[in-house]
Formats: structure tokens, C-alpha cells, sequence
């Protein structure tokens, strides 16, 4: 009796968590917030939500702890939510950078980086970019903007100099295309650019998703005993269909094992709106939930997953990454996504995925020993981003209980040693 009330009592603290973060007070709503602290919010709410919902699939799962059972899409979720703000903490810093050249312009990279209050370690990568940008005749103080928005990515992937040589010619490329005619101006586009995209990203996926995701343990809070035919026929969200979610769960109980797991959504359902996908995903995680081994629980997850991050990907991220019209005071943010995919790095707790990583592990696509694998992908382009992102999936269910080690805030490591 003790455990039940302390389970109910964790499941009211968690719902009560959710109910705060989600429902801005009107003083707060009257203040829009700043994208990191739209983004602390966000990766908050992921938290809450995976603890609750891994706690369906196993039972002895207590916030703050760790499960050895196959982690759901909202565990991941926390990490790539937390990697989005290192983005946007990255993109803050090198509007730091040109905010202190408009008093007072850098002699070098280094100067104009050291300023920022970026230490040696961290100006490392940067640094590296920054002075290959001078070199295509960059200011020091556009180029050191432009060469922080590494800060928190995988600066081991320009130790391959073909990645680091398509980088800086493609990052110049887009710096010389961008509005404005003063070097800062074009530069604080490219930053504004990488900025907007990360934010928009962020909350449309955590607004459909993570909105999704609280209805339905709101619903299932109250429904009594869970089935998953239940969740079929009882749970709604808008624009889902009952039969489309039916069909998708069938799909899904009679392809779980096949080799690769299936994943080109499209061909599978053609027609079909991919929000259905959502309640097909939570009745089979309710499914899993009651499998009678572990290799079938698990099995059932990775397909739910599957489904969810289809949905997260083809129709939320992808509009926001290669949106039908651009912005006029942005550059191209596909052509910005494609210079920075060799470098995209996520800590999945202790699980670390890197784009390079997955890149060099399929065939070259070019054939060109002068290109760099890596180089040839774009974060943009929904194919490239969905098989690397399934390569990830797959490295993180090695390692189930790494995913519990959850991202704390995050903290601007320049803050302090800024100086003007």
C-alpha cells in the first residue's frame, strides 16, 4: 500500500510539473520568453514526461532513476532538446562577439574569441574555423561570430581537412549571400538564421509531440485499466484517424522483427496523416507494456518509436528546416543545416551520437577520395537526417540506462570571463 501511494503520489508531482510548465502565468505571456529559456522549458517538460511514461513500461522506474528496459521516444527527447539549446547558447555567443565589435573591432580571431570570454579549450574548434575564414577574406570579428556557433559541436570532425576545408568555403559561401552590407550585418544574419531555426524546431516538435504525449498520459491517468485496443478506440487527438492508427498498429504488430525495422513510412502508408502514427505508437507501447519476454517489449518499442520520430521529423522539423519561403533577412537555412552537418554531436546521457560517425559507416556516396563522407549529407535533406537519426536509435538501445543520465540546465560557460 506504501509503494501505491508513493507511485500515485510521484505520478501527481509529475502531472503537476507538467500543468506549470506548459500554462505560462499571464505576467510571463505578457514577456515572451528568450529562446533559452523557452528551450530549459522544453527539455524540462521532455523530462517529466519520460520518467511518467517509462514508468508504463517499467514499473519499478522512479523519477530520477534509471531502467534497463528499452527506452521510449520521449527519452531521447530530453538530449536532443538540450543539444538544440547548446545551439542556440552558441549562436548568443557570437552575437556577444559582434555586439562587442560594433564598440571596438578584434585585430584576430583569437582577440575577438578571447573577448567573448571563450577559454582555450573551448575557442579550440572555433579558432580553427574562424582563421580559414579569414582566409576567404572574412573580418576577424565576423569570422570568430560565425566560427563560435561550433562551440558545443563535434570539433573532432575537422581534424579530417576535407571536412574542415568544405566547411569554411561553405560557411563563407553563405556569409558572402547574406543580407546586409557590413561585414557584422552579414554575419549576424547567419547567426539570427541558426538561431530561428533551433527555436522554431524546438517548440513545434515539444507543441505537437510533448503536447501529444501529456494528453494521452492525462487520459490514461483516468481511463481506468489500459488496453490497446482501448487506446485505439478511446484516446483522440486532432486530426488523427481511428482506422489510419488501427491499421498502423496491425502494420506494427506484424513487422516488428523484420530486419531492417521498418521505417520508409511513406511507402507504407501512403495517405495516411502521420499524427495517427502518435496513438498507434502509444497502444503499442502499452502493448510492450504486457510482452510476455523482453525481446518482444522491446521490439514493440523500437516501432513506436519509429512512429513517433516519423512524425517529429517529416512534419514538424522538416518545415522549419527547408521552409516554402525563406525569410529576407535570413540566409538559406538548408545550405547553413549542410555545413554543419559533419559537425552535429548529441550526448544521449552517456550514449554520445555523432552525424560523422554515421556518415562514415555507409558507403561513400561520391566515390571521390578528395570529399570527406560526412560532407555529402545534409541535416536539411529528410533522408539523411532520418537514417542518421535511426543509427542513432540503434546505439542508444545498447546502452538502455545511459539515456536516464538527464541533461541539467545549461550553463553559458562565458558568462563570467567576458569582457568588453
Amino acid at each position: 500500500m506504501r509503494q501505491l501511494l508513493a507511485r500515485s503520489s510521484s505520478h501527481r508531482f509529475l502531472a503537476l510539473l507538467m500543468t506549470t510548465l506548459l500554462t505560462a502565468p499571464l505576467a510571463q505571456a505578457q514577456t515572451p520568453a528568450t529562446p533559452l529559456e523557452d528551450n530549459q522549458r522544453i527539455t524540462e517538460g521532455y523530462i517529466a514526461i519520460a520518467y511518467e511514461l517509462g514508468a508504463v513500461l517499467d514499473p519499478t522506474l522512479t523519477p530520477g532513476g534509471s531502467s534497463a528496459v528499452r527506452p521510449n521516444w520521449f527519452t531521447f527527447a530530453p538530449h536532443a532538446s538540450r543539444t538544440g539549446g547548446e545551439g542556440m547558447l552558441a549562436a548568443a555567443i557570437a552575437k556577444r562577439i559582434i555586439a562587442a565589435a560594433r564598440l571596438r573591432p578584434s585585430l584576430s580571431v583569437t582577440q575577438a574569441l578571447q573577448r567573448a570570454g571563450l577559454g582555450v579549450e573551448l575557442r579550440v574548434s572555433p579558432e580553427q574555423l574562424g582563421l580559414e575564414l579569414v582566409l576567404q577574406g572574412l573580418s576577424p570579428d565576423a569570422a570568430a561570430s560565425l566560427g563560435s556557433l561550433i562551440t558545443s559541436m563535434n570539433g573532432a570532425a575537422l581534424l579530417d581537412v576535407r571536412t574542415l576545408t568544405a566547411t569554411a568555403l561553405r560557411l563563407a559561401a553563405l556569409y558572402w549571400s547574406a543580407p546586409g552590407f557590413w561585414p557584422l550585418d552579414k554575419a549576424e544574419s547567419v547567426v539570427r538564421t541558426l538561431e530561428r531555426t533551433l527555436h522554431e524546431g524546438n517548440l513545434a516538435i515539444f507543441d505537437d509531440i510533448g503536447g501529444s504525449g501529456r494528453l494521452y498520459l492525462d487520459w490514461r491517468r483516468t481511463a481506468g485499466a489500459v488496453t490497446p485496443e482501448r487506446v485505439l478506440a478511446e484516446f483522440t487527438l486532432v486530426d488523427a484517424v481511428p482506422s489510419q492508427a488501427a491499421q498502423a498498429y496491425a502494420y506494427a504488430l506484424a513487422h516488428a522483427y523484420d530486419t531492417p525495422r521498418p521505417y520508409l513510412f511513406e511507402q507504407v502508408f501512403p495517405g495516411i496523416h502521420y499524427k495517427s502514427l502518435l496513438v498507434a505508437a502509444f497502444a503499442l507501447y502499452e502493448k510492450a507494456r504486457v510482452a510476455p519476454t523482453p525481446t518482444e517489449r522491446d521490439a514493440l518499442v523500437a516501432m513506436g518509436n519509429n512512429y513517433i520520430a516519423w512524425r517529429e521529423q517529416h512534419d514538424m522539423a522538416q518545415p522549419v528546416f527547408s521552409p516554402a519561403s525563406p525569410r529576407p533577412d535570413e540566409v538559406s537555412r538548408v545550405e547553413l543545416l549542410r555545413l554543419l552537418t559533419p559537425l552535429l554531436r548529441t550526448e544521449f546521457g552517456t550514449v554520445v551520437w555523432n552525424y560523422a560517425d554515421f556518415a562514415y559507416s555507409q558507403p561513400d556516396r561520391d566515390g571521390n577520395p578528395l570529399t570527406s563522407p560526412p560532407t555529402e549529407y545534409n541535416w536539411a535533406v529528410f533522408m539523411d537526417r532520418w537514417t542518421g537519426i535511426l543509427y542513432a536509435f540503434d546505439q542508444a538501445y545498447l546502452q538502455p540506462r545511459g539515456l536516464w543520465v538527464m541533461p541539467g540546465p545549461i550553463v553559458d560557460p562565458t558568462a563570467l570571463a567576458a569582457t568588453p
